[in-house]
């Protein structure tokens, strides 16, 4: 009997899950298609790139989509039976939840192992590919990617800015262009109005501007007698090389460095690897400090034994003053000195600091996602036994609340972790933290025959309180 009621319970549950899902994960790729659908709009892509762009872009929601599809399949499993009094013939025959939850248990364990194993390597391998897609995709015709108001830099030695960019695509006005083929000369153009094309060859940027002004300076490094001049014009065309930006195969081992590209193993190695730069960056600014410090005592040391005879009044008596202003330039030049390299290596420690918080972050990601799907079905299933109503009403609605009230604490999490509010532990780890009580606290309820979704329960209890 025990061994019929497991398949009772694992076939009520498959079925939700595997609709609640692949919902959530279309849902899910939904909006990150319109998150990117800039991006892909033309630029004459195959259909098999755009499918290839939107997998490798929406791998990470699977992660996403699991917790949420055992939290809403769970309600609605034990929604469905406690709808039909089946729990109630259950719990008679002497059989109690947690040994009736116990099948679906144990698949949900094996479900977050699979969490933790794709976000562990299918997901950095899947955001190496997406980021390197990515970069081909954003550059194949650089024109289409002009944001308004936004400096473009894409294209090598130029920044171009457009106020306002008609609907066609191609009419620009208020466009600014700076030149920086020559770091050492400021040139730019001023225009009110212009057209942009790509040449027939897809090679060069052709902008047609109207009613604007060319700023020249002429001269060199070793000239320093430079000409300024200003030239106004009605028409002028200024083509730009865009063929190094034309699509190409990236080669990804430029982004394999980056943590979201790093299994939990390689985390690791590298948080280790940081903390140990840490301690020799440290250990080198300590030394070059007292190196610094240990010169400038015996300086000083030996400055006052040939001093000991004589008497010392004051600053203008010890240092003549033919040399006084040079030897106070000298001062100032190593205390700056010493001060610009205490800021570089606090800069570099402060940088080596963020960098190991977001592997630690990442690295707790990969293990809370996976323990989020267990803690949510002990929210799921009591809440499903408790409300006792099947379907896709209440439950989801349900669902929804306690997934938001996820998904906030996820965000919030992981904001205070890299604000330093509190630690990548305790950031990350936030959402498990919050409702694990919540999930024993349902669940012991639901083990009791709880009423605490019954309306008419409150209803009586308040009409005695009246009375």
């Amino acid at each position: 009997m025990i061994k019929k009621l497991d398949k009772l319970i694992i076939r009520s549950f498959i079925g939700p899950f595997i609709i609640t899902f692949f919902v959530a994960f279309f849902v899910l790729m939904m909006q990150t298609l319109w998150k990117y659908i800039d991006d892909l709009v033309g630029k004459g892509l195959d259909f098999i790139t755009i499918c290839k762009f939107l997998w490798y872009a929406s791998a990470s929601m699977l992660i996403l989509a699991m917790p949420i599809a055992i939290l809403i399949s769970s309600i609605m499993t034990f929604g469905n039976l406690g709808e039909r009094f089946e729990l109630v013939a259950i719990k008679s025959s002497g059989i109690s939840l947690l040994r009736f939850m116990r099948p679906i248990m144990i698949l949900t364990i094996f479900l977050s192992y699979v969490t933790f194993v794709f976000a562990n390597y299918v997901i950095p391998y899947a955001n190496l590919k997406f980021v390197t897609l990515y970069s081909e995709i954003y550059f194949k015709k650089p024109a289409f990617d002009l944001k308004e108001g936004v400096f473009f830099t894409h294209i090598p030695n130029y920044a171009i800015k457009v106020s306002k960019k008609d609907d066609d695509g191609k009419t620009i006005h208020h466009v600014i262009i700076f030149d920086q083929t020559n770091p050492v000369q400021d040139n730019c153009i001023i225009a009110e109005k212009g057209v942009m094309n790509i040449s027939k060859d897809q090679n060069y940027l052709e902008f047609n501007l109207e009613n604007g002004y060319r700023y020249q300076e002429k001269g060199g490094i070793l000239d320093s007698n430079t000409e300024f001049t200003r030239l106004y014009f009605e028409k002028f065309k200024k083509l730009f090389d865009v063929s190094v930006l034309k699509k190409q195969n990236t080669n990804d081992s430029l982004f394999r460095g980056n943590y979201r590209m790093l299994s939990s193993r390689q985390l690791s190695k590298n948080i280790d690897s940081l903390k140990q730069k840490e301690k020799i960056i440290q250990k080198k600014m300590f030394v070059q400090q007292n190196n610094e410090f240990n010169y400038q005592f015996l300086q000083n040391k030996k400055l006052a034994t040939n001093l000991q005879s004589r008497t010392l009044l004051s600053y203008n008596q010890l240092i003549p003053d033919s040399i006084s202003s040079k030897v106070r330039l000298l001062a100032y030049n190593k205390i700056s000195t010493i001060k610009n390299n205490l800021i570089n290596y606090q800069s570099e420690i402060a940088s080596n600091h963020t960098e190991t918080k977001l592997h630690q972050i990442e690295w707790h990601r990969k293990f809370s996602m996976s323990m989020s799907c267990l803690i949510l079905f002990f929210i799921g299933a009591p809440l499903g036994a408790i409300i006792r109503k099947g379907g896709l009403g209440m439950p989801l609605v349900v669902a929804i609340i306690f997934f938001l009230l996820f998904h906030l604490l996820m965000i919030f999490g992981e904001k205070f972790a890299n604000e330093n509010v509190v630690s990548p532990l305790v950031g990350m780890w936030l959402p498990v933290f919050t409702l694990f009580p919540v999930g024993c606290f349902l669940t012991y309820k639901s083990m009791h025959d709880s009423q605490l979704f019954n309306i008419e329960f409150y209803q009586r209890l308040f009409k005695k309180k009246k009375t």
